[in-house]
């Protein structure tokens, strides 16, 4: 299967493997790695024998699963099974609309396909029937999947638990174009992909195979899946295939017929790029959107542009997002997205623009349904390509169906934007299955991931410009559907929300020149009832402080004297304050503080209620505050 694919089919350049219109490989069987890594070295990246001898070893260019960033060539970070065929919907499609932009001055700039490996394990994961429903939906014809069709999972034989459903009759009524053939006949697969690139649908290509093949005592048995074969069955193995008993052994003619395929594909690389040259020169004003594309930077000055706010109003943040998105937007055309269904409760549209639908591919608004996992998905493959920033927008309760996905964009480092509402108990009436209470915590403790709770709208739309900036890392916003008031930062009271870039800053000063009695500590909408409670304190004599800190991994970044300036060490009492489990506050508030949080589900109530049956009031935040000092040896 894949042999054939890579000397007949697909487009690539080993000397330029990010070459715009190479064809994409995605092995989503990431299990099978040792496969994409022997194609590359075959292929001519870099990706030599010596690297394949490190498979699976410290700081190797060939890890035990593909990584993106790792290894020169591979596509997509797979393994946890589903989320390459997944990734790859998004893949298609970032090309498909970026064809949509260029095809009338530039046709066939952008004609790639993108090819995909899958197998039994990824056809069971709920996010490909997500994922592939849409891309049926979406009408990706260059997109095709070979299904590794061999009956067997690491547990046994599939029909274990897949042998009720018809995955071909399945993938049919997704609006796909789906054929059958002989894994192992190289002919039949050729002309199955030749009809799969001249049908218009997604297509689905069921090979038939068998784990293990040419293995005497273990073809198709599920053993060969999670085990290696051992020194005697390779020896017998290769025996049975016809091959000499070497390892890592390269004929001379393999190498001159891979040198030739790569030459081939050389040749239709510089042809592209005369095409690309002709259409610059033809058409300068729309191919400068070319580049916009792929560079995506921002003008000089952008923050003049977002949005102010009255503080005599009070905005819920998810309203300040959208106002935020949308003054921004225009200034970043490579920025596109959606919600898995909820873009009315999300706020995260962008306006007077269209939506991606089949045959038209032009507009920056994707409706996902509610496939919130699909979308987490589909947006990491459509970031990895590099010309589209894509967000997803539901609620932060539903971030668990999308994790898997952000703990592989945090790993890949694909700066993908999350747009997650109704961040926390203060829903209300919604009661506990929508109210987030474990989600910050659980979210914090993925690694590379920013994780922003703003205060007020101000701090909104500096989330915004942070997240559209940042290059390396995953960045999520987590947005009240409340009302919060816009802090008035026109005076000397309320700092500037600027400050959110360092993760955590000094919103509103203690009283005197002294280092404060007590720190509150406070993120999203808990800062207003922090102030609230730092007013009462300071009018009984007890210098307060109040430090926003919407997104603890930029506060930790920042250097030690920075750190000390907001949270001065000999300050010992501190009180955190958020409506959500305390874990991951002790680190800011120390052996001698204390928590306004929240270890326990919330309850169906008005959101009043809650705040005074939890404490999450000024008056109860004071009192607790007036205690610890008290404690701690302060003011009585």
């Amino acid at each position: 299967m894949a042999v054939t694919l890579w000397m007949h089919f697909l487009r690539y350049n080993p000397s330029e493997p990010l070459w715009p219109n190479r064809d994409r490989f995605i092995l989503s069987a990431g299990h099978g790695s040792m496969l994409l890594y022997s194609l590359l070295h075959l292929a001519g990246f870099d990706v030599s024998i010596d690297d394949l001898k490190a498979f699976r070893q410290w700081e190797s260019k060939t890890p035990g699963h593909p990584e993106l960033g790792i290894t020169e060539g591979v596509e997509a970070t797979t393994g946890p099974l589903g989320q390459g065929l997944a990734n790859s919907v998004g893949v298609a499609l970032s090309g498909a609309m970026l064809n949509a932009r260029f095809e009338e001055h530039a046709p066939r700039l952008v004609d790639y396909y993108t090819y995909v490996i899958a197998s039994d394990g990824d056809l069971m994961e709920g996010v490909t029937a997500e994922a592939c429903s849409l891309a049926g939906e979406w009408k990706l014809g260059r997109l095709i999947v070979l299904y590794d069709d061999n009956d067997i999972s690491l547990d046994g034989p599939t029909s274990l638990a897949f042998s009720a459903e018809d995955r071909q009759k399945r993938y049919e009524s997704y609006g796909w174009h789906v054929q059958q053939v002989d894994g192992h006949d190289a002919q039949a697969l050729a002309h199955a992909i030749t009809a799969a690139q001249n049908d218009p649908r997604p297509s689905l290509i069921a090979c038939k195979t068998t784990i293990g093949f040419g293995s005497p005592n273990r073809a198709g048995s599920h053993k060969v899946h999670g085990s290696p074969l051992g020194k005697d069955e390779a020896k017998l193995t290769k025996a049975a295939l016809g091959l000499p008993d070497e390892k890592f052994r390269v004929t001379d003619e393999d190498r001159q017929s891979w040198a030739a395929r790569a030459e081939e594909n050389r040749r239709e690389y510089s042809e592209w790029k005369l095409h690309l040259a002709a259409s610059r020169s033809t058409a300068p004003g729309p191919m400068a959107m070319w580049d916009t594309l792929h560079e995506q930077k921002l003008p000089g000055g952008i923050a003049a542009q977002l949005p102010r706010f009255d503080p005599a109003k009070k905005v819920a943040t998810r309203v300040a997002s959208e106002k935020a998105l949308n003054a921004l937007a225009p200034s970043a055309p490579w920025l596109v997205g959606g919600s898995a269904d909820l873009s009315s409760s999300t706020k995260a549209i962008i306006a007077g623009t269209t939506k991606v639908k089949a045959g038209d591919y032009k507009g920056r608004d994707i409706y996902f349904g509610v496939r919130e996992h699909a979308m987490g998905s589909i947006i990491n493959g459509m970031i990895s390509q590099g010309v589209f920033r894509a967000y997803g927008g539901t609620f932060l309760t539903f971030s668990d169906y999308m994790r898997p996905a952000a703990r592989i964009a945090a790993l890949s480092h694909i700066p993908a934007i999350y747009v997650w509402t109704h961040d926390s108990i203060f829903l209300g009436e919604d009661g506990p299955t929508h109210q987030a209470v474990e989600h910050y915590a659980a979210l914090r403790a993925i690694p590379n991931l920013l994780v922003v709770r703003p205060a007020d709208a101000e701090e909104t739309a500096h989330a915004w410009l942070l997240a559209l900036t940042e290059r390396k890392r995953p960045t999520a916003l987590l947005l009240t559907r409340q009302d919060l008031q816009v802090f008035d930062r026109s005076g000397k009271e309320f700092a500037h929300a600027d400050g959110l870039h360092l993760g955590a800053y000094i919103l509103r000063h203690e009283e005197g020149t002294a280092n404060p009695d007590l720190i509150l500590i406070a993120t999203g909408s808990e800062v207003e009832p922090a102030v609230g409670a730092a007013k009462e304190l300071e009018a009984e004599g007890i210098r307060t402080r109040v430090v926003s800190m919407p997104c603890m991994e930029l506060f930790r970044a920042q250097d030690a004297a920075y750190r000390e300036s907001v949270l001065p060490a000999t300050v010992e009492s501190r009180i955190a304050i958020e409506s959500g489990v305390s874990m991951c506050w002790h680190e800011w508030v120390g052996t001698k503080g204390a928590f306004v949080c929240l270890d326990h589900f919330g309850a169906s109530a008005p959101a009043e209620v809650l705040a005074e049956k939890y404490g999450f009031t000024a008056h109860n935040i004071a009192a607790r505050g007036r205690e610890l000092v008290a404690r701690n040896g302060g003011k009585a």
